[in-house]
């Protein structure tokens, strides 16, 4: 074995052997000389590769017709976007905007294949619905957990923007637990923002971390900005379709608060000992809401539901269905540094086109 040492004068401290392969031992702990950034390179473009061939087969570029009747007398117009297919039996998930009052809807398979699809739900209060092409055994992907997505991961955008099918972007994650509202007005929380270019048309598609796991549905764009775009977190694109596949619809239970995700002061939590570390923020508070009425203000933080943890927006979505409708609720609240008790009765959420 070759070894090179220092002679001569030695300073105080550790000296640098090198050893046979040329690696630095310091202390006797060899230490990796750094990565080239080719082999960096290789190693994100290998990640991202393996991520389409996983996830690509199950992206379906949507065509949809509306008729004359549909558009106000005008003449028949068209549109298209992006789905992923959620279910072998052929159950797939886009946005609503991609399919409200599609008078025929017809999906265009990755293999090539073009079928006709039938609605199966629309929620436009979330900006999601399902819809479902007759075959078996399709090529399927599953949701992931957006509870454990970080800033800065990467982002793995496929769709078919302006009908460029089987398109795709990266990007990172550039922030969490944005809101925004859908085209009924209804604020949504829990949006997930990325850099990975987004276009006309890659509306519905997945956005997916580097397991190949969706992390959420891409849904917005904002213009002319660029590199600032929105996906629906996967936590609620799964509660949402879930029910749109079960019943159809979504029968919502309302308290007229709009949420934030935040941390809450570690010293907080341990004085009060709370269940939960995050909480659900109230930023925004609807007047003569069932929440108004019963005394909750901007700026409390909601962290539990009739004694259920509440760690965000998700949880709170959770209770907020048709079975707490008209019954009372008791909720756990932080304000500044209190912890106070609510009760608040749920009433049920109007459908969109009977608010105003």
């Amino acid at each position: 074995m070759k070894m090179v040492a220092f002679h001569g004068r030695r300073q105080a401290g550790l000296v640098p052997v090198l050893h046979g392969n040329d690696n630095p031992v310091i202390a006797g702990e060899a230490v990796p000389l750094p990565v080239a950034d080719d082999a960096l390179l290789d190693s994100y473009s290998q990640t991202v590769s393996s991520v389409v061939e996983k996830v690509g087969p199950t992206v379906v570029n949507i065509r949809v017709h509306h008729s004359s009747g549909e558009r106000g007398g005008k003449p028949d117009s068209g549109g298209s976007g992006s789905g992923f297919i959620i279910a072998p039996d052929g159950y797939i998930l886009t946005n609503s905007h991609v399919v409200h009052n599609a008078g025929k809807i017809e999906v265009a398979l990755a293999d090539g294949r073009l079928s006709g699809a039938t609605l199966v739900g629309d929620d436009p209060e979330s900006d999601l619905a399902v819809i479902r092409v007759h075959a078996g055994n399709l090529t399927h992907v599953n949701l992931g957990d957006s509870r454990s997505v970080r800033v800065g991961q990467i982002a793995i955008a496929i769709g078919s923007p302006l009908g460029f099918q089987q398109t795709v972007t990266a990007g990172v994650v550039s922030a969490l637990g944005r809101s925004m509202r859908s085209q009924t007005g209804r604020l949504m929380d829990n949006i997930i923002q990325t850099d990975a270019a987004l276009n006309p048309g890659n509306s519905g598609g997945p956005l997916v971390n580097s397991r190949g796991q969706v992390i959420g549905v891409n849904t917005a764009i904002i213009l002319p900005a660029q590199g600032i775009c929105f996906a629906i977190a996967s936590n609620t694109a799964q509660f949402v379709a879930a029910w749109l596949i079960k019943e159809g619809r979504i029968r919502r239970s309302w308290m007229g608060v709009a949420g934030q995700d935040v941390p809450i002061h570690a010293r907080v939590v341990r004085f009060h000992r709370l269940p939960v570390s995050r909480g659900a923020l109230v930023v925004g508070l609807e007047p003569n809401s069932p929440a108004s009425r019963a005394g909750m203000c901007e700026g409390d933080i909601i962290v539990a539901f009739n004694n259920d943890p509440i760690s965000g927006v998700d949880d709170l979505h959770r209770h907020l269905v048709a079975a707490a409708i008209g019954v009372p609720a008791r909720l756990t609240v932080v304000r500044h540094t209190e912890k106070i008790e609510l009760t608040v009765t749920p009433e049920e959420l109007a459908p969109a086109h009977q608010r105003n």
